[in-house]
């Protein structure tokens, strides 16, 4: 269960604000910097806390169609579909605190989604180093995106943390026609379940198949690899005190609960 995007009036201006987009950047920097202070504010005054905050990186390539990088991101931090977004241009971020209660812990994710295509390879690298999380993208409507899978892996291993956790995710099965021909708004599948899966444990990765547009498990996604990174933690895989990816936090409320009403502290 997570904290929707705007509660504490954090997650909605964080995506806002710290987007690195040019053409979301149109509201005056006067304006938003008053923002950011007010929900800073507000935020200390409702004593919202988390336990760890874990950065995570959203990667796949984009082909004629984009895999759905930023539309996951969007449904995971404002709970809407983001139907036609603009090609990213280098980097994007958005936050979002999630609840385990099995794991008593309440997490903040820190989600930065990279640019899919190769003229910005050479920056969104720089972006994988420290992360903790990593979501690998494909669309199973589209076979080229999956094969091209292999060579963003290799990215990441080679840059990112050695003991991240790494989950593959088919994003798009709203569109698939897995029971006969493709109909108005259909596609055909072109990656089966199983070989996705099968190439999943060869590389030791977790997998899930998704719908950024009907938000089928999009949280699920993210908070399987969340559950992986804290038993990796426990058993002292990452060390909060070294690992850039992991950080301990010390809430305000141990006992914090995320379905108490927040509305007072939001802002804007």
């Amino acid at each position: 269960m997570g904290v929707g995007a705007g509660e504490g009036g954090y997650d909605l201006l964080t995506t806002a604000v710290a987007v690195v987009h040019p053409f979301q950047l149109a509201v005056p920097a006067l304006v938003r910097a008053f923002c950011v202070v007010l929900c800073y504010r507000n935020i200390t005054m409702a004593g919202v806390a988390w336990h760890y905050v874990l950065k995570f990186i959203i990667t796949g390539k984009s082909c004629d169609s984009a895999v759905g990088k930023s539309s996951l991101l969007v449904r995971l931090t404002d709970q809407r579909f983001l139907a036609n977004p603009d090609p990213t241009l280098g980097v994007e971020f958005g936050s979002k605190l999630i609840s385990l209660p099995e794991e008593n812990k309440v997490v903040k994710l820190q989600c930065w989604d990279t640019a899919g295509t190769e003229s910005f390879r050479s920056i969104t690298r720089s972006y994988y180093r420290g992360a903790a999380g990593c979501l690998l993208v494909y669309d199973v409507t589209a076979r080229q995106t999956f094969v091209s899978a292999r060579s963003w892996l290799a990215d990441v291993r080679e840059h990112a943390d050695p003991h991240l956790t790494c989950i593959l995710v088919g994003n798009k099965i709203d569109l698939c026609s897995d029971d006969g021909p493709p109909g108005p708004g259909k596609r055909a599948r072109e990656v089966s379940t199983e070989e996705a899966e099968l190439w999943a444990q060869e590389e030791g990765l977790l997998f899930v198949e998704a719908s950024a547009k009907s938000g089928h498990n999009v949280e699920a996604a993210f908070e399987q690899a969340t559950r992986d990174i804290l038993d990796k933690i426990r058993r002292g895989v990452f060390d909060d005190a070294r690992s850039p990816g992991v950080k301990l936090s010390k809430p305000s409320d141990t006992n914090l609960t995320l379905d108490a009403d927040t509305s007072e502290g939001r802002c804007c």
